[in-house]
């Protein structure tokens, strides 16, 4: 049973259950979507009926962001912890290259996800990377039919939010694929474009401060840090 955070459910799960939960997704005949909400996709979903729609829809859920689990906890509904969209998708890459899997990467600028595949297949010998394509696409059907000839059981679909959560959901079950996963940015973190946090950081749920000592450019974004937090008490304090 999923945790209510503002009206998106969220999965109360470790990361290696997370993993086991995608593995056993995986398993599965028929096609499924996760999605890793942050406090802009929580904010966004209230605002886009759509979103909040497409996000209570996924299989999975996991708690991006350390605000959600902030949130959840001034609501009175504790999370155990983070889950990070990369993190999780390492866990799986590293369990598709023991165990099997084939793996597309969708997304990013051209070239990005060639040097993300390249890296990955270093990190992860044995890993299956059967293909890759850049974001910048305006026609669906081409990458979809791209995807589907690769033969991919797995597809890490890094668009950015809501585009990735729609296009999963509206495009994923034509794919082939088992299981689609929205991943923003991580494509650029897999490339080496962008270096996330040392794991202290990490712990101390303050990688968006260090990501914003980085890039001040985000400022904008991390401004919705608070106002999670601000609605979450908010939705307390009205019985919510």
């Amino acid at each position: 049973m999923k945790t209510d955070v503002l009206g998106v459910g969220i999965d109360n799960l470790t990361q290696a259950e997370a993993l086991d939960a995608g593995w056993a997704l995986l398993k599965e005949d028929s096609f499924h979507y996760i999605v890793t909400p942050n406090p802009e996709f929580i904010l966004a979903a209230k605002r886009d009926e759509n979103f909040r729609h497409t996000l209570n829809n996924a299989a999975l859920a996991l708690p991006d962001g350390i605000g959600v689990v902030y949130a959840a906890k001034i609501l009175g509904r504790p999370l155990q912890g983070r889950c990070p969209g990369v993190d999780f998708a390492q866990a799986l890459m590293a369990r598709m290259a023991l165990e099997g899997g084939a793996l597309f990467l969708l997304g990013a600028k051209p070239g990005v996800a060639e040097q993300a595949a390249e890296n990955l297949r270093q990190a992860h010998p044995g890993l299956n990377i059967c293909g890759v394509h850049d974001g910048y696409f305006r026609e669906d059907k081409p990458v979809v039919e791209k995807i589907k000839a690769s033969g991919a059981d797995v597809v890490f679909v890094c668009l950015g939010a809501p585009k990735q959560e729609l296009w999963m959901a509206q495009n994923g079950p034509l794919t082939g694929a088992k299981l689609a996963i929205g991943l923003g940015g991580c494509l650029d973190v897999f490339a080496g474009n962008v270096q996330r946090a040392p794991e202290g950081w990490q712990k101390a749920g303050l990688e968006w401060l260090y990501r914003l000592i980085k890039e001040p450019s985000r400022i904008g974004r991390m401004a919705k840090l608070p106002l999670i937090l601000v609605d979450a008490l908010g939705a307390r304090l009205g019985g919510k």
